[in-house]
């Protein structure tokens, strides 16, 4: 053995410093992955090949081992690291040559492009990535992250620390809506450090919040970070599982879990939420800290001649009337008066239905499910089965008959609440506008409002008198004209009225945007693909409005196309738009009809949008960025998955994960991987870890009893840590670059440290509370 060293870890040094030394070297990092790879391929060949590098395996066929099989030990679970005495072979590194692993090797990778990039399943997925790209660049070309700094400097100002906390608040903001953290840092760097510097912060607390703000994309939704995890986190988890359960004698994962083992994008973006409001929260509260503490380091600013509201009436309509509204709606729902309206009704009966758990599995699968689930679940999964069995099995399932199936849906229609959900749900939002309309300009004319007002206890009434659970879409929308009409009437006052606040003005649109497309996905709606669409749409109309604004020209066409959007919505989800029926209603043909012309002019509003942003120069580099970014994550994802085909071609993934498996407790392999992660950090983008690290590491951690939502969130925090860990966090180069004179890079790493901090804070609250990341996914219908 060379040094001492087994050829396997020999090959694990070579591979490392290959890597390490393309990204050091300058070179492109998308390209100096996959030239890392060939390069460590041809020294570890070439060593192989004279024979100076030699892998110490296990010996199969000696007598130890034979008695570990004998004790009924799997042998996937024997390595050299848990029984260090058992007798061990030299062999070759590349067994059957290094010809026939670059073969391999070669075949692998055209495979895996095709199936990954070019024509597999996940391909829609990482679609997404694009579109986001593209929503992210376009929103921050039309310099939304201005008009909210301005605006929100100017609400949070007058309290200690308020720039600090402003530039959280935005930052937020803008990871809902953009998520490109090199865009928000260098935005934020440029609007907030000079006024920041200029009325006395401390550059430490400003390059700091600046920088740990930008990069609060990685985490909130929609996150590429959460989006690339998702597409590596299910195909691991599910085989890792798989890999589990055969271990424990269960034929497969559903067998042994007793559910399916999947985890979705949409079900991490519903994960994340919490977890990204939680850094946010936790980064205001330090520069409060801070700034009580330190006040001549960040003083408040209080704008001259701004003016203070009366407290009261800002009190009566921005809280407590919209908290009444709420609060009415809830109890509602808690009284049984709204609900869902659904009757649909199976033709077949429950008794069919399969017992909680399969109970006709091996002895040795029936103990590993029993230390698993517990006795009680199982005995209640076996009565289960006894009891369908002694029905006659549930291949035999009851189907209704005519009067089983009328007698089961009257039942049900009887059973359902007088007011619909979805109908309670909007008059609620557009009853917000309303009372905040009031309070924006309190001096209006109440008339139009009232008469918003009374249209929406219109609605509900004749909602809940004239409109029953069997009424067809057509039938309610000529029941709720009037009502509707009248909230409409209000409602277009009210948008007058709220067009007064710069608040609202600039938060209104792009947040309307973040809810159309986050709310699709965390609804379980769509997935993230269409909406990621939908975004990007909504970004390039947003964009061309604001560019007509500037020109002082009119985006009425924008504004139309945006509301032929909503009706095109609301048409597709509310009537069956299907027309190879055999019966089809006039209603549905009126529907399909309006939903047809408002879906062409929705896109020629798009088409519009699209020329407007390209004479005045803004779509072409949106377009080349977009293209730029896209290209070199998929770039990195071809060049990654090379690198990882060499380690895995000389043992080298094997190796790691014995190691890692060696240890008896699972919360030790995995704070070990997320110590390895964190330091990784410091030198390697998320990209690189991402594509490289999990795919190694990611069969353990996501073999085990963990929740693989909670482990894909804590390792999209973790990664977030390195955007700031010195010397290579990206958002600190960033900063650097459009930071004056007076800001030294020193300011900059003592600014980010405490940060740094937060962030391993943020970690070890999700490590105690794992409930911040599963309670949302547990709520809401999974994506």
């Amino acid at each position: 053995m060379l040094f001492g060293l087994d050829g396997v870890e020999i090959g694990l040094i070579i591979v490392i410093l290959c890597l390490f030394g393309g990204i050091l070297s300058g070179f492109p990092v998308a390209f100096a992955i996959g030239g890392a790879a060939v390069i460590s391929f041809g020294i570890i060949a070439a060593l192989d090949s004279a024979g100076i590098l030699v892998a110490q395996v296990i010996d199969t066929g000696s007598a130890a081992y034979d008695a570990l099989i004998a004790q009924g030990i799997h042998p996937d679970t024997i390595s050299h690291f848990r029984y260090p005495d058992l007798p061990t072979v030299a062999t070759a590194l590349f067994p059957q040559g290094w010809e026939t692993a670059m073969d391999r090797n070669i075949s692998f990778i055209v495979n895996r492009m095709n199936e990954r990039v070019f024509a597999g399943q996940s391909i829609e997925t990482l679609l997404a990535v694009l579109m986001f790209v593209l929503m992210g660049i376009t929103l921050e070309r039309s310099k939304i992250a201005n008009d909210l700094l301005t605006t929100m400097a100017r609400v949070f100002g007058p309290m200690p620390g308020g720039l600090a906390v402003s530039v959280v608040v935005v930052g937020a903001f803008l990871a809902a809506s953009t998520g490109i953290v090199g865009a928000t840092v260098v935005t934020m760097g440029l609007l907030s450090l000079p006024t920041m510097l200029r009325n006395k912060y401390s550059p430490e607390l400003a390059t700091g919040v600046i920088a740990a703000s930008g990069t609060l994309g990685q985490i909130i939704p929609p996150s590429i970070i959460i989006v690339l995890l998702g597409t590596l986190a299910g195909d691991i988890y599910a085989t890792a599982q798989e890999t589990r359960a055969q271990l424990a004698g269960c034929p497969d994962a559903l067998t042994y879990l007793g559910q399916a083992a999947v985890v979705s994008v949409g079900t991490l973006f519903q994960a994340a939420i919490l977890p990204g409001v939680l850094l946010a929260l936790l980064y205001a509260a330090y520069a409060l800290v801070y700034a009580l503490l330190n006040p001549s380091k960040a003083p408040p600013v209080v704008e001259a001649g701004a003016r203070r509201g009366r407290k009261w009436a800002a009190l009566t309509w921005f809280l407590a009337a919209p908290a009444g509204v709420i609060g009415l709606a809830l109890l509602l729902e808690a009284t049984g008066i709204a609900g869902s309206q659904d009757i649909a009704v199976s033709r077949y009966s429950n008794t069919a239905e399969s017992a909680s758990l399969r109970t006709n599995v091996p002895d040795q699968c029936k103990a590993s499910m029993i230390a698993l689930h517990g006795q009680s679940k199982w005995d209640r999964a076996v009565a289960q089965q006894q009891e369908i069995d002694a029905g006659g099995g549930r291949v035999e399932m009851h189907q209704l008959t005519d009067d089983e199936l009328a007698a089961a849906r009257a039942e049900k229609i009887a059973a359902t609440p007088p007011v619909s959900g979805g109908v309670l749900l909007g008059f609620t939002f557009l009853a917000l506008a309303l009372v905040t309309a009031r309070g924006v300009v309190p001096t209006a004319r109440p008339a139009p409002l009232l008469i918003g007002g009374a249209g929406i206890v219109l609605g509900l009434l004749v909602d809940a008198l004239f409109i029953g659970p069997l009424a067809s879409p057509g039938t309610v929308l000529l029941w709720l004209a009037l009502p509707v009409a009248l909230v409409l009437y209000g409602c277009r006052y009210a948008v007058a009225c709220l067009s007064r606040s710069d608040l609202l003005r600039v938060v209104f649109p792009p947040l309307v945007l973040i809810v159309a497309v986050l709310g699709s996905i965390l609804g379980g709606i769509t997935n993230p693909t269409p909406a990621a669409a939908l975004g990007a749409g909504g970004a390039l109309m947003l964009a061309a409005y604001r560019k007509l604004q500037e020109e002082h020209r009119t985006g009425k066409l924008i504004l139309w196309a945006s509301y032929a959007i909503v009706i095109m919505l609301l048409v597709g989800t509310n009537f069956d738009l299907r027309l190879g029926r055999e019966s089809v209603p006039l209603e549905d043909w009126i529907a399909f009809f309006v939903a047809q012309g408002t879906y062409h002019f929705a896109m020629f509003g798009i088409l519009h949008a699209c020329w407007v942003l390209l004479r005045s120069g803004v779509l072409g580099p949106v377009v080349r960025e977009t293209a730029k970014v896209t290209s070199m994550v998929f770039t990195i994802l071809i060049g990654s998955q090379l690198l990882n085909l060499v380690v895995i071609s000389f043992g080298g993934e094997h190796y790691i994960q014995q190691f890692l498996r060696s240890f008896d407790n699972e919360l030790t392999v995995f704070l070990l991987v997320m110590l390895v992660l964190f330091i990784l950090g410091f030198v390697l983008d998320f990209l690189e870890i991402i594509y490289i690290v999990i795919p190694i590491v990611g069969p353990v951690i996501y073999g085990g009893t963990f929740d693989p939502k909670w482990v894909t969130i804590m390792i999209a925090v973790n990664l977030q840590t390195s955007f700031l860990t010195p010397p290579f966090g990206f958002a600190l180069f960033y900063l650097r670059g459009v930071a004056p004179k007076e800001v030294t890079t020193w300011h900059i790493y003592r600014g980010v440290a405490p940060f740094v901090v937060i962030q391993v804070i943020g970690l070890a609250i999700l490590w105690f509370l794992p409930g911040i990341v599963t309670i949302v996914p547990n709520l809401l219908p999974n994506g």
